[in-house]
């Protein structure tokens, strides 16, 4: 999957995106203890951090996490967790000026 982000967060993406890694594991943990608190937590937190940087998909992941840990549904955790996982091992940055952004 491409994904188009502005130039202007070049420098930033690598890290962004290793710490979108280390969260989906802690959440593989969370996940483990059913710690619904922490899930929902660091779900919201992708939630609204994911599109500032451009990536829509894991907002919307974000959000799938903290909705299912408020029901403390499993399920749904792990299918987004899952999903994550094919996301960040295929995603395709490309960098574009941020007129054309």
């Amino acid at each position: 999957m491409k994904v188009e982000i502005s130039k202007d967060l070049e420098d930033l993406i690598p890290g962004y995106l290793d710490g979108i890694r280390k969260t989906v594991s802690n959440l593989k943990e969370y996940l483990e203890k059913k710690d619904w608190e922490n899930l929902r937590i660091h779900g919201h937190r992708m939630k609204g951090s994911g599109g500032g940087y451009g990536f829509h998909f894991i907002t919307e992941k974000g959000k799938q996490i903290e909705d299912a840990a408020r029901e403390e549904s499993a399920s749904p955790i792990a299918s987004a967790l899952e999903e994550l996982d094919q996301y960040l091992a295929s995603v395709e940055i490309v960098f574009v000026e941020s007129d054309d952004w």
